[in-house]
């Protein structure tokens, strides 16, 4: 990042160079004079207070220079400086921070890079960007699927589906299959980037997470085979190199791919190391930028105390209506949580070929696959000390099975003791037997 600039130009000069960098940027290019957008982000950071749009402007182009200059650590600084002006520029104010959580998740600080996302989401709604707000939504559900959070990102998935933008239809698989990755569940994500590969889809990052799907399945040809198609996409991308092939410790590549190989590890490693540590430098100045305390004035007048402390009460009643709203919002989620299910089990769930959707012969993989399309239900009577044949009871109970056809299913004797099972399951969720299917549906 440039430290020092030129004599100050006038202020006419400095706004014409971001509207040349805003007409490049609507036709999907980039201001590549560094110099003079450099200029201009310091000479209208200075006018800030005059001109917030365009400052906001100055600093998102100079931000995208700096970050295909290799620099997030400047370019972190000056998206900062944008979220800090007074534009009003909501569009603007999302890119803004949809790239200070793209330089977040580089860094790996995926609650972070969510929040940044969220805030990138709401500030598209306010802009009237439908398609932009959905895109949004699938960065946060990443943020989510990277966490293992299964169930929220399912359901950010599902909302996100009701949109019919086709090219997002494909980050929305992309999306689930970083999630099944994260789970191990690796035959699902080689199903799910094969549905991505008949189509136009040409993302270097399907075809990295099918080739580690293959390898940790053992299947080490196709897992090479996938590997090389990568990198004949991106050459040059030391990234998606790293990605696959230092993850796998070499224990099971052919000697051939070893000998291509040797030269060029220990080089990756230390370039993976070193991106990876300036990104987490990026992301640490979002933290200090949050946490900041504000410095003791010393030498302020009573007025300026008063004036400060106003502004604290303002924030505290700010904050506490916020949560409340976040409260409001917990119980709404909770309220539409039974149909969120619901409509998770008639899209993923045949309830006339168990054992294909849900493994149903495994305990095991029949949990995985519950909990991930049912709302975390396996794990969650698990825990309230239910058993075996009682949580698969719980299952088909949801799945609106008859006492016969739940008794057929698990091999019970009916009706007696079927009728047995079902108040012995109640009785340990502490709910009737009439009112079972509608606790496991909007209180568990």
């Amino acid at each position: 990042m440039l430290s020092a600039c030129a004599a100050p130009k006038t202020p006419e000069e400095a706004l014409r160079t971001v509207a040349e960098a805003d007409s490049l940027w609507l036709s999907g290019r980039t201001y590549s004079d560094s110099v003079s957008l450099a200029q201009a982000y310091f000479d209208l950071r200075r006018q800030s207070d005059t001109y917030p749009d365009e400052f906001a402007h100055a600093c998102y182009h100079y931000g995208r220079l700096l970050r295909t200059q290799d620099d997030p650590v400047s370019a972190m600084q000056a998206f900062i400086d944008a979220s800090h002006s007074s534009t009003t520029d909501f569009h603007i104010l999302g890119r803004i921070y949809s790239n200070m959580g793209d330089l977040c998740h580089m860094a790996e600080e995926f609650t972070l890079s969510y929040d940044l996302f969220e805030k990138s989401a709401n500030m598209f709604l306010r802009s009237g960007d439908t398609t932009a707000y959905y895109y949004a939504l699938n960065d946060m559900a990443i943020e989510l699927a990277e966490q293992k959070d299964s169930i929220h990102t399912i359901m950010l998935l599902d909302s996100i589906r009701s949109y019919s933008d086709y090219p997002l239809q494909h980050k929305t698989l992309e999306t689930e299959a970083i999630l099944n990755q994260g789970l191990l569940h690796h035959e699902n994500v080689i199903i799910l980037i094969d549905s991505l590969l008949n189509t136009e889809y040409k993302d270097v990052l399907g075809l990295v997470m099918k080739a580690r799907a293959y390898y940790f399945l053992n299947i080490i040809d196709s897992a090479e085979c996938y590997a090389h198609k990568a990198l004949s996409l991106e050459p040059n991308n030391n990234a998606t190199i790293a990605a696959y092939y230092i993850l796998t410790h070499d224990n099971n590549l052919s000697a051939d791919s070893l000998l291509e190989l040797s030269s060029l590890r220990a080089d990756l490693q230390k370039a993976w190391a070193y991106s990876h540590a300036k990104f987490a430098q990026a992301a640490q100045l979002v933290e200090l930028d949050i946490h900041k305390e504000p410095e003791k004035r010393h030498i302020y007048t009573v007025f300026v105390l008063m004036v400060f402390l106003a502004i604290i009460i303002i924030l505290v009643i700010r904050n506490r209506r916020r949560k409340c709203q976040m409260q409001k919002q917990i119980i709404s989620m909770n309220h539409k949580h039974a149909e969120d299910v619901l409509v998770s089990i008639k899209k993923h769930i045949d309830v006339n070929d168990l054992n294909n959707t849900l493994h149903w012969k495994n305990y095991t993989s029949m949990k995985s696959d519950a909990d991930l399309y049912m709302g975390g239900m396996v794990s969650k009577l698990e825990a309230k000390g239910l058993n075996e044949t009682e949580i698969r009871f719980c299952i088909l109970t949801v799945l609106d099975f008859s006492l016969k056809r739940i008794a057929d299913t698990i091999h019970y004797s009916f009706p007696s003791g079927i009728k047995t099972l079902k108040k012995r399951t109640s009785d340990k969720l502490k709910t009737t037997p009439t009112e079972l299917k509608s606790y496991l549906l909007h209180k568990l």
